[in-house]
């Protein structure tokens, strides 16, 4: 573990992850929970991590967007931001960064290709958020994550320069407004099902208002899920986002 401890602080020539003084808090958010049934004296995995990482994440991309495009509305932040912070393009992002060669697995992980998936790389990027918020504080985190994300938030409003602005309305909001219009509440979301082993799980979402299921959805993440279950309740209603 040491040696990829210590090209942990190589990387990517453009894209370069955070030094983390704390090799306790380092090792922890490289490890998932896998590598930890198996092999019980790890310590603890990166799960705690992750759900810190994500919150500080959110926190400073929001931050960052606001700052950065005084024009737009809260809407097309939302959508922004929520393009910026998806599995996929973190995943995407933790695979560009050197995660896959890090990240501590179990036998069953590592054999289902689990260093390629977008979903693992996604968590444990969140992690190493975490982790060197702790290690570092807001401000460190604060100056990793914003030239990081302004050039990806750059490059996507580049691309969607001439499209619409409702092309940024997140399914999950558009969906919200229309339940507060038509009937004067909040929808609620509920994970149905879960299935898969732990480092693939699969989950089912479903989306209702007043006790009326109004879509279900599917992913890797329950976030996922709750998104594609409203883009399926849009559908049902006929709108488009």
């Amino acid at each position: 573990m040491h040696e990829q401890v210590d090209r942990f602080k190589i990387s990517n020539m453009d894209k370069q992850l955070p030094l983390i003084g704390d090799r306790l808090l380092l090792t922890q958010a490289l490890t998932h929970r896998s590598y930890v049934n198996e092999y019980p004296e790890a310590g603890e995995d990166n799960e705690r991590l992750e759900f810190l990482g994500d919150a500080v994440l959110g926190f400073l991309v929001s931050e960052l967007l606001y700052k950065t495009y005084p024009t737009m509305s809260e809407a097309q932040l939302t959508r922004l931001r929520s393009i910026l912070v998806d599995e996929s393009q973190l995943g995407k992002l933790g695979k560009e960064l050197g995660l896959g060669e890090l990240m501590r697995l179990g036998k069953g992980a590592e054999k289902d290709k689990g260093r390629e998936n977008p979903s693992l790389l996604n968590d444990t990027f969140e992690a190493i958020i975490g982790a060197y918020f702790l290690d570092a504080g807001i401000e460190a985190v604060r100056g990793y994550i914003q030239p990081l994300f302004k050039s990806l938030a750059d490059e996507i409003v580049a691309v969607q320069t001439n499209i619409p602005a409702k092309s940024f309305v997140d399914s999950k909001n558009c969906f919200q407004q229309w339940a507060l219009a038509n009937h004067g509440e909040n929808p609620i979301y509920q994970i149905i099902d879960e299935s898969g082993p732990d480092h693939a799980k699969e989950f089912i979402a479903q989306v209702s208002v007043k006790g009326i299921v109004y879509g279900i959805g599917k992913g890797r993440r329950k976030q996922e899920a709750q998104k594609r279950a409203a883009e399926s309740a849009l559908k049902q209603l006929g709108i488009g986002v």
